[in-house]
């Protein structure tokens, strides 16, 4: 997709952190956006720094509800005349051991990581097949390679988001539609803050190696989208940290457990 200009983007969780960051760049390439999230006032926050230069609606919209996602699907094909591009990017954690979070936990964490990108990818394809040009993009992580531990959901969440990334770039192979997974290291956003489980030194230490912010990892993103690649890493942490998955799969999974266990006394 080699301009954004004029595109119809749908961007779920952008009431704060990359969503923002995403909408935000949208707009200022010129596209015009469908925002949705939960979050009703940062949706509004969101939806007051994008200006009028382009059309922008909002959603409210749970992305664990199948049903709600395939009507914000539908009021954007409404408002919009239909879609260009699905950022799949709403997600959050819990972090607690394997064998400490409650199921329900655990359901929370795949509910919205895993399945709001598998309603939100099946919703929207319709639309971005009636398109000249679409493109679905789906936020993963560096997780999806290099689990942390007491992360187990988010980890999980995250490599099924890949693999089903990587089986649509299969099965879309020579259509209209592009797939881009994007995995970023860590981004100076509220999601550890905000996680349940999260103490308040995790969250310092999480701030403090946080290496991107929402606003160079949106660059980032649209940057990749622009060029139809398949994958990209945003920071040099993930890009280091992929890099030594290849190389020394076993050793990297060992150290980064170490790391993530001992976050919490650092």
């Amino acid at each position: 997709m080699t301009s954004l200009k004029g595109k119809v983007v749908a961007v779920t969780g952008a009431a704060s952190g990359i969503g923002r960051a995403l909408a935000v760049e949208l707009c200022a390439r010129g596209a015009h956006v469908a925002i949705s999230d939960l979050n009703e006032g940062g949706l509004r926050e969101t939806a007051a720094l994008l200006g009028s230069q382009t059309k922008v609606t909002t959603h409210l919209v749970d992305v664990r509800d199948r049903q709600a996602v395939e009507r914000y699907a539908a009021d954007v094909e409404a408002k919009h005349g239909g879609a260009d591009v699905i950022i799949n990017n709403a997600g959050v954690a819990v972090r607690a051991t394997i064998e400490d979070i409650s199921y329900e936990d655990f359901a929370f964490v795949m509910d919205v990581n895993m399945w709001g990108v598998v309603y939100g990818t099946k919703a929207f394809l319709p639309l971005l097949r009636k398109r000249p040009e679409g493109h679905v993009v789906n936020i993963s992580s560096i997780n999806a390679m290099v689990p942390f531990a007491k992360n187990g959901p988010y980890n999980m969440s995250k490599y099924a988001v890949l693999g089903l990334s990587e089986t649509l770039m299969q099965e879309l192979r020579g259509s209209s539609v592009h797939v881009t997974c994007v995995h970023p290291g860590g981004i100076q956003t509220n999601i550890a803050r905000s996680a349940r489980g999260v103490s308040a030194s995790e969250a310092a230490m999480f701030d403090r190696v946080a290496m991107t912010s929402p606003e160079k990892a949106a660059k980032v993103i649209l940057g990749a989208v622009s060029r139809n690649k398949s994958r990209v890493y945003v920071g040099a942490d993930a890009k280091m940290m992929a890099t030594a998955k290849r190389l020394l799969p076993d050793w990297t999974v060992q150290l980064s457990g170490l790391a993530s266990r001992n976050i919490a006394r650092s």
